[in-house]
């Protein structure tokens, strides 16, 4: 199932907003910038660069991140921009779910 046009981030101001505005979290696995939108869907962001590695693993990066992101809808209301790091594409499913909970959650409490 794919994400809805409104559940991504496009536009690079969005990404540049979020970067200035939002809340820095690292993790093992990657690192997640948070910022509330007006929206009642949560937004995903994924700038997966070359430091990732060739086209494949970037594109495997993306399809994780986006499918973990499907899965666990837990911040409505919020941009997410999660920047993959290399140790992601060793990493199993249910290992990067848990690390994307648990770090979203620290990113989270961090805004209040």
């Amino acid at each position: 199932m794919r994400l809805r046009p409104n559940e991504r981030i496009r536009r690079r101001a969005d990404y540049l907003q979020i970067y200035d505005r939002g809340v820095k979290t690292h993790g093992r696995y990657l690192t997640l910038f948070t910022l509330s939108n007006s929206l009642r869907v949560g937004r995903l962001g994924i700038p997966a660069t070359r430091k990732l590695g060739g086209a494949v693993e970037k594109n495997r990066a993306i399809r994780l991140i986006r499918e973990v992101f499907r899965r666990n809808k837990l911040a409505p209301g919020f941009d997410i921009v999660v920047i993959p790091k290399r140790e992601l594409l060793d990493a199993s499913l249910t290992a990067l779910e848990t690390e994307f909970r648990i770090t979203l959650e620290r990113s989270l409490r961090r805004r209040k």
